[in-house]
């Protein structure tokens, strides 16, 4: 597939995330990457490029009809992303008919509807915040911007207490790119069982939440939705529904730290939180690289480049933001940019489903954290916040910070 380049090899550890995307656009509108497992698969970092594949008839996101020779299970890592059998991995009518089994929790009246819950969430650990001891360092990231979202999706599906901590800490570590093949087995191992842990239980007493519905809709109407459909829809549904919030609110708060003229701005102007959570989606998209696709075709892309039938396509989502031919200036912050165009969820028949509700989320947390504590700021860290280890999610794993101006 790749002629006579050598396939870049992609960094597994999230500093070069954003170096990397900005090499590989220079070198052509698709280029070979080297991924974990010993796969190697066309990376589009081209804005243009990887809208026109996202929307292409002869690119598809199902291994099991489009990848040939595909095992499932032989790559660990990539279970959560391409074994699974969701609307994220179907073609055509089954991504329709497995979209149509989750979209009407996500249409725009709940999601509004869920304001009061989020910002109960919000409001609760505000408060908690509010007894720590004057000065301290605190993890904003763990203490407000990992809850709130983690909180909300738990809630709408239906986990038990005891049971997010595991399922959590199992749906952080599909991100993590950095993983031996060992530790990706028992990652996979894991998430399985946290899944079927939570069915069970739903099972013995199930309630009004998304879980109990799903199954519902799986043990009356079988052919309606598989066991396997169900797990893998639930995977998706957790999984997305928590990790892109949490990076657009850590994100948007360090670069409001860090840009103290546009946070005065947003605060005397409510509505401009707006242009603060789409600036923020656009310079750090919570997905970078999102796997997997495949082209059913051959595909000329110009610049003697040609994707051939039965090729991996890995799609650069948070490349386009960032693309100097789409913006300009596209690495600085800055809210007043007229356009802050971005595929950050996508683009096509996949675009996110929860991006409503992501939205909102760091629509209700932003102005109610920086009102409750106007002399926010960043603790001194050399080099800055430490990125996860990841190729495929963007954020930090920390933003420790001071609550209270110094005395």
């Amino acid at each position: 597939m790749t002629g006579d380049r050598e396939p870049l090899t992609l960094d597994t550890t999230g500093r070069d995330l954003y170096a990397q995307a900005d090499l590989l656009r220079t070198l052509g509108p698709a280029v070979p990457v080297r991924l974990p497992g010993g796969l190697t698969a066309w990376s589009v970092t081209r804005g243009d490029v990887a809208k026109r594949l996202l929307t292409h008839p002869h690119i598809s996101k199902d291994a099991r009809k489009s990848w040939p020779g595909y095992r499932p299970g032989a790559i660990p890592w990539l279970t959560a992303w391409v074994d699974v059998i969701s609307m994220f991995t179907s073609d055509g009518a089954e991504h329709h008919r497995l979209k149509n089994l989750v979209s009407k929790a996500f249409t725009p009246r709940r999601i509004q509807a869920m304001r009061p819950a989020i910002t109960a969430i919000v409001q609760d650990l505000l408060g908690s915040l509010d007894t720590m001891p004057h000065g301290e360092t605190i993890d904003l990231r763990s203490r407000f911007a990992y809850p709130i979202p983690t909180r909300v999706i738990c809630d709408l599906f239906g986990v038990p207490q005891d049971q997010r901590p595991d399922m959590l800490r199992v749906i952080d570590a599909v991100l993590d790119t950095s993983v031996t093949p060992e530790q990706a087995e028992t990652i996979r191992h894991d998430l399985f069982a946290a899944m079927h842990t939570l069915l069970d239980t739903k099972r013995q007493t199930p309630g009004q939440d998304m879980t109990s519905i799903l199954l519902a809709a799986r043990e009356t109407d079988g052919d309606q939705l598989s066991h396997d459909e169900l797990i893998s829809t639930l995977i998706l549904m957790i999984g997305a529904g928590s990790e892109t919030a949490v990076s657009l609110i850590t994100h948007a708060v360090h670069e409001l730290l860090t840009h103290t003229d546009q946070l005065r701005a947003v605060l005397v102007d409510d509505q401009r939180w707006d242009d603060v959570i789409e600036e923020s989606l656009r310079l750090h998209p919570p997905i970078m690289h999102l796997p997997l696709r495949y082209a059913t075709a051959d595909i000329d892309l110009g610049d003697s480049t040609t994707i051939r039938t039965g090729d991996l396509v890995l799609i650069a989502f948070g490349a386009h933001g960032r693309d100097p031919g789409t913006h300009h200036n596209p690495e600085t912050f800055d809210i007043d940019r007229a356009d802050k165009q971005h595929l950050a969820f996508g683009h096509g028949i996949h675009y996110c489903l929860g991006a409503p509700l992501a939205r909102l989320e760091a629509r209700v947390a932003l102005p109610a954290l920086f009102t409750r504590f106007p002399a926010l700021h960043l603790a001194e860290l050399p080099g800055g916040p430490e990125p996860q280890p990841s190729f495929i999610g963007n954020d930090y794993r920390s933003l420790p910070v001071i609550l209270t101006a110094p005395r």
